[in-house]
């Protein structure tokens, strides 16, 4: 047979196909393959030489025939013979070798080198020339992308199309190009990769690598395709993952070799059930295997996680792993035949699932569980209890006993109920029992999901609801306890200026007074709560308000108690209302001072030794160090903050969450309200900051103090001058009278404002309801001003005065509430209003009248 010496492949427009592979390009009519052997032939340049020589001997004997002198004809012989000579040197060492040119173009031995280069990878490899030709591919290559459109030109959206230009054009400047994960849906499960190569570098080599994509749920993430599908094949259990409808969404290796016969299969879509056979007996049997194979144990354990209530349904719901189990695979399998050596194999095999995963007998011992399942239920490795009963309360043990037994004795099924674990009985979670055969001793599977973040999420969503339906009730309370406050308090100074300092009664109407004052302090405390008091901000400097309360902060303190203050420098302008600020200051004191007096952290009493230490400190923050927080909370602005701290032991982990919540309180009884964080909390919010509590470790990791730290945003705007509070002096000196229209729902609150304003001068018409108002203006239209309250049955404050408007467009109007101005001004519409907020004294309500009337009076005149 004769050995040919190299193969000459034309690279034409259309492939070949040789084998399974592709290799190289045939002509358009036919595709010739030309073969040569190596039979020599004689060389055109060996011949011409041959040609010369012989005309020049010629030559030298015809010179010899015309001149008859042997030494002329002897020189010239002599100079052709020097020039052949070098001649024949010329040509013999500027010829080459005959070598074949067959190493770049015998494309036999690449297709065999990337075959074998793929083996159990699943790697798909393909090689292209500067024209975008597809040359050679292997067999992977074909069944997952063809041979119709060679890369980077495979059939694929335009973002996928476009990633692969970027690789080719990269590999072809650079000489290898790359990408992790295509765009498109069809190739994001490839990761790329293009090299550069050849004699020319005029080749690319396109190398496609199957990525697994990752999935929103942890249990979901286990890739049956890698090195854990191989563990589980090499043990003889083949792992499949199904939807909820049983059709497969990945298979490992092992199985895909049992069912089709070919390791890089994915199966992807296809019915589980087609590839199964089960006999009489119920054996199962892979349908390719037939009875000759060995009967398979069918395990389904479910991956998906119990979703919150009314969510939509995830793309990982229902989705189940199937574990096909060897007979004579698993418990009782050992030398021994003992229930040990099974489920230690076992127990090896399944540690390495993100779900946590338990056995037991049939008698509902347990045999194991994996580190996932004892992270589940709060437990430590080697912590597992006999039972499953002894992780769950008192009141679900019955149910979680009998449910045990039913799928360990019974026939093989599955489900799931709802349990408390005793390590956090507050939060049912859902475990999934399923009954499993062949095994040996183990007859239950147990699952647990990881619901930390599910039940963190709802305890979140109930604070804030509870949050906003305590809120709306504190303001409901404080506007209705502000109208009785309002008619005590109006009673009291009526009584006070009938009364002298001496008098028998004056000193009980003063004392009634007071205490009716601290009761609308306390309203004040609900609606700062709830955040619907009224706030009258200002732009202002932190350290100036510190300074202002910083003296009545050191009475309460005591000689015990150290009082620290440390400025930043270049503190921003805060907006705020500078008198809520400083009770938030007060509150947050007097609850430090309280927890180093009690030393919080442990319950008792500090020693009359110990020096307690309150720290009052401000900071700026920029926004790029807010960014550096990582927090979801704090967006990111510049902020001036205040922090307090304090050395009384920290607080308790389990008050943590529950610091701010109205009512709630750690004090004994008798000796706190529960309402100082809580309106420190929503003094804040409604200032438009942020105030977060945390523990001070010390070296050893224990709390050694609390620390509250306020972020108010700095403002942007100009900074003016502090206004001083003050009560107008023209007010006092309002001496023309006028004609008020007075519209109160409330008899007491409606009979205190008609004394007080008659006392000042005014003539008064007062009305119960808006209705009965807007009849007496119709009827006389000769008021100077509007006094109403806002809420009232039927037509309420705000209907009235803008029907009064229509009437009389400039009347000045002036509102009473119980309700925040600041709520009040959004929701009512209406230019040219005052608000007095309740309860109010006499005098205050005449000095607003007084103040209301002047201001219009200026207008008018202006």
């Amino acid at each position: 047979m004769t050995r040919l010496s190299h193969v000459i492949v034309r690279a034409k427009a259309n492939t070949i196909l040789i084998g399974k592979s592709v290799i190289g390009n045939s002509a358009e009519t036919g595709g010739d393959i030309e073969l040569s052997t190596n039979i020599p032939a004689a060389k055109p340049g060996s011949l011409l030489l041959v040609g010369v020589a012989a005309a020049l001997v010629l030559s030298a004997v015809l010179l010899f025939a015309a001149t008859s002198d042997g030494l002329i004809t002897g020189v010239y012989a002599g100079g052709l013979v020097v020039l052949l000579m070098g001649a024949l040197a010329a040509e013999r060492f500027s010829s080459k070798p005959a070598t074949t040119e067959v190493a770049s173009h015998d494309w036999s031995v690449t297709v065999a080198a990337i075959e074998t280069s793929d083996e159990g990878t699943g790697e798909a490899i393909a090689i292209t020339d500067r024209a975008n030709r597809l040359v050679c591919a292997n067999q992977a290559f074909i069944q997952a992308f063809g041979t119709e459109s060679p890369p980077p030109l495979l059939d694929a959206e335009r973002p996928a199309l476009a990633a692969l230009n970027k690789v080719a054009r990269s590999a072809w400047r650079d000489g290898e190009g790359e990408i992790d994960e295509m765009d498109d849906s069809d190739l994001r499960q490839w990761g790329v990769r293009a090299t550069r190569a050849g004699r020319g570098d005029d080749h690319l080599i396109w190398r496609f690598e199957r990525k697994i994509v990752a999935s929103p749920s942890d249990a979901a993430q286990v890739d049956l395709t890698g090195a854990f599908g191989g563990v589980l094949s090499r043990a003889g259990i083949e792992a499949v993952i199904t939807g909820p409808d049983g059709s497969i969404r990945s298979v490992g290796a092992g199985f895909a070799e049992r069912a089709v016969g070919d390791r890089a299969a994915t199966l992807v879509g296809q019915p589980l059930v087609s590839f199964l056979r089960a006999d009489e007996r119920e054996r199962i049997f892979f349908a390719r295997e037939g009875r000759g194979g060995t009967p398979q144990t069918l395990i389904d354990v479910p991956l998906s996680e119990p979703g919150l209530a009314g969510a939509p349904p995830s793309p990982e719901d229902g989705a189940t792993l199937m574990l096909l189990v060897d007979s004579g695979v698993g418990i009782g399998s050992g030398w021994d035949g003992s229930a040990q050596a099974g489920v230690a194999q076992l127990e090896a095999l399944l540690a390495q699932l993100p779900l946590g995963l338990a056995m037991t007998d049939r008698d509902g011992r347990f045999l194991f569980g994996n580190e996932a399942f004892l992270r589940s239920v709060g437990k430590r490795e080697g912590e597992l209890p006999a039972f499953p009963t002894d992780l769950v309360v008192r009141e679900d043990k019955g149910a979680l006993s009998d449910a045990v037994r039913r799928h360990g004795r019974g026939p093989a099924s599955r489900g799931d109920m709802a349990v408390r674990l005793s390590s956090q009985p507050e939060e049912p979670v859902s475990m999934g029992l399923a009954g499993v055969r062949g095994l040996g001793e183990a007859a239950v599977l147990l699952s647990l999901a990881d619901s930390s973040e599910e039940t963190q999420l709802k305890r979140q969503v109930a604070q804030a609801t509870k949050m906003q339906a305590v809120g709306q009730l504190a303001g409901g309370v404080a506007h209705d306890f502000n109208n009785v406050l309002t008619a005590i308090i109006g009673t009291c100074d009526l009584m006070l200026l009938r009364h002298t300092p001496g008098d028998s009664d004056y000193d009980d109407i003063q004392q009634i007074r007071a205490n009716s004052n601290r009761a609308a302090s306390l309203t004040r405390q609900l609606l700062a709560f709830s955040r619907q008091q009224t706030l009258r901000p200002e732009i202002l400097q932190l350290p100036d308000v510190i300074s202002e309360v910083g003296p009545l902060i050191k009475r309460l303190l005591g000689e015990k108690i150290d009082y620290l203050i440390q400025h930043d420098r270049n503190l921003g302008p805060v907006r705020a209302d500078p008198q809520q600020l400083e009770q938030v200051i007060m509150n947050l004191a007097v609850n430090a001072r309280d927890a180093i007096n009690m030393n919080g952290a442990h319950g008792r009493m500090r020693k009359e030794s110990a020096q307690g230490r309150i720290s009052l400190l401000t900071r700026s923050v920029k926004s790029h160090e807010v960014v550096k927080f990582g927090s979801e909370i704090l967006p990111a602005a510049d902020y001036t903050v205040l922090i307090v701290q304090d050395n009384g032991g920290g607080i308790p982990a389990k008050v943590l969450p529950k610091l701010f919540e109205p009512f709630f309180t750690t004090k004994e009884q008798g000796k706190g309200t529960g309402l100082g964080l809580s309106t420190v909390y929503g003094i804040i919010k409604q200032s438009g900051g942020f105030i977060f509590a945390d523990n001070v470790m010390n070296a050893s990791g224990r709390p050694m103090g609390a620390r509250f730290t306020i972020y108010l945003p700095v403002h942007a705007g100009e900074t003016p001058q502090r206004r001083k509070v003050a009560v107008p002096e023209a007010s006092s000196d309002w001496s023309a009278g006028g004609k008020v229209l007075l519209v109160e729902d409330e008899d007491m609150v409606r009979a205190v404002a008609e004394r007080a304003l008659a006392r000042a001068g005014y003539q008064i018409t007062a009305c119960s309801d808006g209705e009965d108002g807007l009849e007496a203006i119709s009827k006389d239209s000769d008021f100077d001003i509007v006094v109403s309250d806002v809420v009232m049955p039927g037509m309420d404050g705000p209907a009235m005065v803008r029907a009064i408007r229509e009437m009389h467009p400039h009347i000045p109007v002036l509102f009473m509430s119980g309700y925040a101005e600041e709520a009040l001004r959004k929701d009512i519409d209406i230019p040219n209003m005052h608000f007095l907020p309740k309860p109010f004294s006499v005098a205050a309500i005449s000095d607003k009248v007084a103040m209301v009337m002047q201001e219009a009076k200026a207008a008018q005149d202006a």
